[in-house]
């Protein structure tokens, strides 16, 4: 599965343009996920410095994305697009708590 996750209140309490304390419990869900073959996608409203410093902190967290702000590379060569909709199985933000995993941090 294919998973596009938000950053500003949903991997992190949202303190835009900063970055809010983490949602530990949605990070480790997300880097379970990654380790048992899912796919992930940083879909945020970040741009330039800002969108870096939401990946380096992500990565310091142990979380990695397959794509950034775009559909995988796989869905882009096979459709041979990048629409501005990002391609995904799930979209999942502060919006979504359906998604959330059972304990909250």
């Amino acid at each position: 599965m294919v998973y596009a996750i938000d950053f500003d209140g949903y991997l992190c309490k949202n303190a835009w343009p900063g970055i809010g304390e983490p949602n530990t419990a949605i990070i480790e869900h997300f880097i379970k996920l990654k380790d048992e073959g899912h796919e992930l996608i940083l879909w945020t409203c970040r741009e330039g410095e800002l969108l870096e410093l939401a990946i380096a902190w992500c990565a310091r967290k142990g979380l990695f994305f397959d794509a950034v702000n775009e559909s995988l590379p796989a869905w882009i060569k096979k459709f041979g697009t990048t629409p501005r909709k990002i391609g995904a199985d799930y979209y999942c933000d502060d919006k979504n708590y359906w998604l959330m995993p059972e304990k909250e941090a």
